[in-house]
């Protein structure tokens, strides 16, 4: 986990990136968090790099770019009775912020509505922490044969029953010795909308 200084200096060095179209170099960042050494300004940038948050070329003046930009966060919105629209900057969205250390998440797009009942419809992106086990009520991403679904993973004695989220699809019955295995756990949902 980030700590407050280089989480700081990480929105520090995406602004700059975003609105300069360069990264800033060692003795900019220093100047702007006060760090009058480069090699304090070094220690968090070795520590957002050990994180997988920037790619640092030695070397180069301006060679430390952030690996994933994050969305900014400009405030809230009302989806009941309407609020005052204030624009005020709270940070980014980044996946590890959202789904804490990324290591070994995948995205898969989802076909069909057996899961609209858990808010997840027809071309979402469901966001999966691959894992090989998992709770009775967990929603999963199961392969079953060379077919992969979503659904709520509940063992019931010798069998597993893999639930939908929509009453018209009847539970998936998993049998011992069947060609099934777990591909990870649901960790969240991604929806475009509009074009």
């Amino acid at each position: 986990m980030l700590n407050e200084r280089a989480r700081a200096i990480l929105n520090y060095i995406r602004t700059f990136q975003r609105d300069k179209g360069y990264p800033p170099t060692i003795r900019e960042i220093g100047e702007a968090f006060e760090i009058a050494s480069t090699n304090g300004v070094r220690y968090h940038l070795n520590i957002l790099e050990k994180e997988g948050h920037l790619s640092r070329k030695s070397k180069i003046s301006r060679g430390t770019t952030s690996v994933v930009d994050g969305i900014p966060v400009l405030g809230r919105v009302a989806a009941g009775q309407p609020i005052l629209a204030e624009e005020s900057y709270e940070g980014t969205l980044e996946p590890g912020t959202l789904f804490g250390n990324t290591t070994g998440l995948f995205a898969l797009r989802v076909r069909g509505d057996s899961m609209i009942g858990a808010g997840i419809m027809p071309d979402d992106y469901v966001i999966v922490r691959h894992q090989e086990s998992a709770n009775p009520g967990d929603m999963v991403v199961a392969l079953i044969g060379d077919e992969a679904t979503v659904k709520f993973y509940q063992p019931q004695g010798d069998r597993i029953e893999l639930v939908a989220a929509n009453p018209a699809y009847e539970p998936i019955q998993v049998r011992p010795g069947a060609d099934f295995r777990l591909l990870g756990l649901v960790r969240g949902v991604i929806r475009t909308v509009g074009n």
